[in-house]
């Protein structure tokens, strides 16, 4: 048995065994910035939820909201260690001893302009993308972004994505481990949805620019 496959393994007796606790233990090890993939941990839940309604089940019971608020409670606690390790450690400390934790510097960098272009708001849109989602909080804690935003916006962005997560799992059904098909479309439309975004925070950010640059000038025509 190879290394991934052991993990895999040890990840899913983990979520069978407790249940809405391990749900949440293992997601808050993936936002501590941990290697552990929540395309693994949130469809297996929700396969375990569709699993609970057939005939025979045996096993831990649970809803498709239970498990997706134990998986956004679970990201918003590890966000929060990364936060503090950001803020504490500061960015040369991660650079140097990141590498020890599976952190590379050129994931570090991307969040960091992620956080630089979209401000407080990175928190929450960094929640929907992969990878990223894991180590916006690294920088955000080195900024300092003020805490209970940081929570806030962890949350309200990592329920969407747990939610999803867990529902693709539960329609999936025995086939839940075709998630990573879905998962390649669904990153399809992130990206496209994120460019409408920008596109629209570019736009709005120009026509304000505009009216303070008229304004301005209309004042210094005045006597």
């Amino acid at each position: 048995m190879g290394l991934i496959e052991w993990g895999t393994n040890l990840i899913l007796d983990w979520i069978s065994t407790y249940g809405y606790v391990g749900v949440m233990f293992l997601m808050a090890l993936e936002s501590a910035c941990m290697p552990v993939p929540s395309e693994i941990v949130m469809p297996f839940a929700g396969y375990l939820v569709y699993a609970a309604g057939q005939p025979g089940y045996d096993g831990t019971v649970m809803t498709l909201l239970g498990v997706g608020l134990a998986g956004a409670i679970g990201c918003t606690i590890g966000s929060i260690a990364a936060y503090w390790v950001g803020m504490y450690a500061g960015r040369p400390l991660i650079v140097r001893y990141g590498k020890y934790f599976l952190i590379q510097e050129k994931h570090l960098l991307t969040a960091e302009r992620w956080f630089e272009k979209y401000g407080d708001a990175a928190t929450f849109i960094s929640r929907l993308l992969p990878i990223i989602r894991t180590f916006i909080s690294l920088p955000a804690g080195i900024g300092k972004m003020n805490f209970k935003k940081f929570v806030f916006y962890s949350f309200v962005g990592s329920l969407p994505w747990t939610l999803m997560l867990a529902y693709v799992g539960y329609a999936l059904g025995p086939s839940w481990e075709d998630i990573m098909d879905t998962f390649e479309k669904f990153d399809i439309l992130v990206v496209a949805g994120l460019v409408v975004i920008a596109v629209w925070y570019f736009k709005k950010f120009r026509d304000n620019n505009r009216k303070q640059t008229d304004e301005n000038a209309a004042g210094t025509d005045q006597p």
